[in-house]
């Protein structure tokens, strides 16, 4: 006989389980968007004292991060 308790846990497919990132892909989606955040204040010269090494240095650490994802899911 099937315990009462167990009859009714099957798993839901919520639209957050569903759409739900690894944490490589949320580090990369805060990178992408700290980036994209830098860059438009910097346009608005809002940021305008931030030297430009800093916004090549988040790009490049946004590509490294897509690409050690990348290898992490040829896995």
């Amino acid at each position: 006989m099937i315990p009462v308790s167990v009859i009714g846990t099957r798993k839901k497919l919520t639209m957050f389980n569903r759409f739900r990132l690894t944490p490589g892909a949320q580090l990369l989606l805060l990178l992408i968007c700290i980036t994209l955040a830098i860059w438009i204040l910097r346009g608005l010269t809002l940021l305008s004292f931030l030297p430009g090494i800093v916004l090549w240095l988040l790009i490049l650490a946004c590509l490294g991060v897509f690409v050690f994802n990348s290898l992490q899911a040829m896995r």
